[in-house]
């Protein structure tokens, strides 16, 4: 784990949810502390232009940003799972293919692909004025109040971002509620109120200190 610093402004941030090939992208931008404008699209270059429309200089994404190298789990699974925070194991590619449990890894490939030209991807050491990075909902919600049982995600989310002031009412469906998870995330890191669990070759995953 690493915990680091940077200064904070008042620019937008974003959180994008990543879906399967029928649900697309749900997409969120958050400035200063509110819920600014989203959006839903299942073409990756438009949600990546729709955070450059909004001067989103960090994007938080709720998908692994790289695969596993050898099979196993990744470092930053596995330092989540030694803090009793659990998620599916990311394969490598070439396990994923074929198999459509895995569709919306791939599309959040296709995602980061398209940030490339745009956000550095973080690993582990802020150095570009735009950052993108991975995040874990579930994970986020432990950042709030200590570890949370998964069940009711839809209704204990909503709840969770009430209770840090966000006005919740435009988030209609459970996509919107983790993109803006995703948001405060980004939100939370651009102030250096993070820590960061993994290492570069297989991916970097952010949570709120």
């Amino acid at each position: 784990m690493s915990v680091f610093t940077q200064t904070t402004s008042k620019r937008t941030v974003a959180g994008i949810d990543v879906g399967g090939d029928r649900k697309g992208f749900h997409a969120v931008a958050l400035n200063d502390g509110r819920f600014i404008d989203q959006k839903t699209d299942c073409d990756p270059e438009k949600i990546v232009e729709w955070c450059l429309h909004n001067q989103a200089s960090v994007v938080a994404v709720d998908a692994p940003c790289l695969w596993s190298r050898k099979g196993g789990s990744r470092l930053a699974e596995r330092h989540l799972a030694a803090k009793k925070i659990y998620c599916f194991a990311t394969p490598t590619r070439e396990r994923a293919e074929g198999r459509n449990f895995y569709r919306w890894m791939f599309n959040g490939e296709r995602l980061y692909q398209a940030l490339a030209s745009k956000y550095q991807l973080f690993d582990g050491k802020a150095r570009s004025r735009r950052i993108c990075f991975e995040i874990f909902p579930h994970a986020t919600m432990c950042s709030f109040n200590g570890l949370v049982k998964v069940g009711r995600k839809a209704a204990t989310r909503r709840a969770a971002l009430k209770g840090q002031g966000y006005d919740v009412s435009r988030l209609t469906n459970i996509d919107f509620v983790d993109a803006a998870l995703c948001a405060f995330t980004a939100k939370k890191f651009r102030a250096g109120q993070y820590a960061s669990y993994g290492e570069c070759e297989e991916g970097v995953i952010v949570v709120p200190a």
